[in-house]
């Protein structure tokens, strides 16, 4: 991105608020954990940090609290909340949902340079669950995004690609990955990623990789909640 008198510049020459900058630099601290569960966001602070009034701070606020990643409470301010474990289980449900359509919406449009580079980061992946020394459950969950955001890139329906980020950015306020309380997932979470990409190479129907989609995202939820008991 570039500045300009009007603000902030995308590499598309498409015109980026300082809300959207704002928004944007608050959540990256919550997603890399500077910004933990309870903290307090200071609007004043955050806004000479970034070079800008309070204005599109306070903006950027308002966004992340619908979104449920911030609170505000009288005489206190916005503070960053964590994710109750029914959240959790409701944003994963629908992110299965969401995920597994637009995948599957998006498939016909991935291209082979598009699946060179989801095999790549696919391979990383494999490479760090083979290795107990090179295991790193935060970095693997950022991995894992960056595989779905490929086969996500040429998205056909803004509402549902919007629907799919809001899930990530909800379970982004963990602070924590999935993997970390079942590391064992991972293993075949990779697997899952490779029967994915070759479900969009051979042109399947829409409906068997968005049923692949759907799963591979519930699977990851079963795993979790039979690790703490919840699953019959």
């Amino acid at each position: 991105m570039r500045r300009t008198d009007i603000g902030t510049v995308g590499l598309a020459g498409t015109p980026v608020s300082k809300a959207d900058r704002a928004y944007q630099a608050i959540l990256e601290g919550i997603r890399d954990q500077r910004h933990e569960p309870g903290d307090r966001l200071v609007l004043s602070q955050i806004a000479a940090e970034l070079g800008m009034s309070v204005v599109p701070v306070r903006e950027a606020i308002r966004r992340l609290q619908s979104e449920k990643l911030v609170a505000y409470e009288r005489n206190v301010g916005a503070t960053v909340v964590g994710i109750d474990p029914v959240e959790y289980r409701h944003t994963m449900e629908t992110l299965a949902l969401v995920e597994g359509f637009s995948t599957a919406q998006c498939a016909p449009h991935v291209t082979a340079e598009d699946l060179s580079a989801a095999r790549e980061v696919n391979a990383t992946m494999r490479a760090m669950t083979a290795s107990e020394k090179a295991w790193d459950p935060v970095a693997f969950t950022e991995l894992n995004r960056r595989f779905h955001s490929i086969l996500f890139e040429h998205h056909q329906n803004e509402h549902v690609h919007d629907l799919v980020h809001r899930g990530w950015n909800r379970l982004a306020a963990l602070r924590s990955s999935t993997f970390a309380y079942v590391p064992g997932r991972a293993v075949a979470s990779v697997d899952e990623h490779e029967h994915l990409l070759r479900l969009i190479e051979d042109g399947a129907r829409f409906e068997e990789i968005e049923a692949a989609a759907r799963a591979h995202r519930l699977n990851t939820l079963h795993a979790y909640l039979a690790h703490q008991g919840e699953l019959s």
